[in-house]
């Protein structure tokens, strides 16, 4: 391999601001009196979701961690106080934020539901210099919502990601081609954006533990034992991250659609297991319709109580977007390879081959039949539960009992 230059000529100014402890701050925005109080948002305690999904500063001083079980949470902290999650509330304060980001730039990337990216190259003139914008912001936001931000700046993607990860709550870090030895290289290699532990524990076996040290290794002999995400991972160490801040609402094209849900008890025989698929499937119809897009291939994965997994697909012969169609396919592939008296634990339903609805054409597979479009009354018949949905919300239409006839 080639020498690989190091040197960014870039000049922009990235910002990535991350909300501090989202969920459980934005519950006690409802319960001022617990702000001092060891507090978790956590799924249902008598089901399987019974784990911490996010916790405030106080319980965080007691150890507890986000995707711990609850009775793990409870040991470290007996007086922990656990609040449901509210997800509707969360995306709301999202909206609200990334409107305010999208008072300084355009170019605003959302990376989950609490963070984004910001490109404020174009902003400097108004706004001053990146420090000052992501202090701006930090202000705004505490002021206007109630809700907490910690702001990393840099000229790439991925050291401003880290830079918000350094220093919380509410605060503001510069990293630089000048600082980034003394701010980032001695962390665990285990910190850099996207290494997970497999990889944190294989890079270790080589003597890798800090990011100064994969920084300082040769890209060829990383590839050598991680394949191509070795020199990606130096790249990304040495912050040669070109890639762009997306303007808000710009996509990729979907690949694919997919719908899961892990049961609150185990699914047995196949009554059970397709009303457990009616709601998935119909989930994933509506989405292809509101993208205007139709699926080739439907997808069924399941899993047991022993975590066993299997995914098998169908081709449709014709594209569609109708949720009795997905439901009807996803319940063929069910029977043939699933026994009825097999317990399951988890199904997911995925549509792929997507294509825009006006570009899917049925497909003649014999000269003795006409190829077959999607029943019109039927997508006259979805698409009135679509206009009745998005005026009175999701839960407004449900699938009634499953029937494939």
């Amino acid at each position: 391999m080639g020498t690989i230059d190091t040197a960014m000529t870039t000049d922009r100014t990235i910002l990535h601001c991350d909300c501090n402890n989202f969920f459980a701050s934005v519950e006690l925005l409802e319960h001022p009196e617990l702000k001092d109080v060891p507090v978790a948002v956590a799924g249902d305690p008598e089901g399987r979701h019974g784990i911490i999904l996010a916790k405030n500063m106080p319980a965080k001083k007691y150890g507890v961690q986000t995707a711990e079980t609850i009775w793990q949470a409870k040991r470290k902290c007996p007086d922990l106080v656990l609040l449901p999650p509210h997800h509707e509330k969360y995306a709301q304060m999202s909206r609200r934020i990334n409107a305010i980001y999208l008072d300084v730039t355009d170019q605003v990337e959302p990376f989950s539901v609490d963070e984004s990216w910001l490109d404020v190259t174009g902003s400097r003139n108004l706004f001053g210099t990146g420090v000052e914008i992501a202090d701006r912001l930090r202000k705004r936001i505490r002021e206007e919502t109630g809700i907490t931000i910690s702001a990393g700046v840099s000229d790439n993607k991925t050291w401003a990601k880290m830079g918000s990860d350094y220093k919380k709550p509410d605060a503001t870090t510069l990293i630089t081609r000048e600082n980034v030895e003394d701010i980032l290289y001695p962390l665990p290699v285990g910190n850099l954006l996207f290494v997970g532990k497999s990889t944190a524990e294989m890079l270790k076996r080589l003597g890798i533990a800090t990011i100064g040290q994969l920084a300082a290794m040769d890209p060829a002999a990383l590839n050598t034992h991680l394949g191509k995400q070795g020199e990606s991972l130096w790249r990304m160490a040495h912050g040669l991250d070109d890639s762009p801040v997306r303007r808000w609402g710009e996509h990729d094209p979907a690949r694919s659609i997919g719908r899961g849900e892990t049961f609150p008890r185990d699914l047995v025989g196949r009554e059970e297991c397709r009303a457990g698929l009616l709601p998935l499937c119909d989930q994933v119809g509506y989405q292809l319709r509101r993208q205007g897009l139709k699926a080739r291939t439907i997808t069924l994965q399941i899993k047991d109580p022993q975590l066993k997994v299997i995914s098998r697909q169908k081709t449709l012969d014709t594209p569609t977007s109708l949720s009795r169609t997905i439901y009807q396919t996803a319940c063929a592939i069910l029977s043939e390879c699933w026994r009825s008296d097999a317990p399951v634990r988890l199904m997911t339903v995925t549509a792929s081959g997507l294509m825009p609805e006006d570009e899917a054409v049925p497909t003649q597979l014999s000269f003795l039949e006409e190829p077959r479009e999607d029943d019109p009354r039927r997508i006259k018949l979805e698409a009135a539960i679509d206009r009745v949905r998005d005026k009175w919300g999701k839960n407004a239409v449900k699938p009634a009992t499953p029937e494939i006839q």
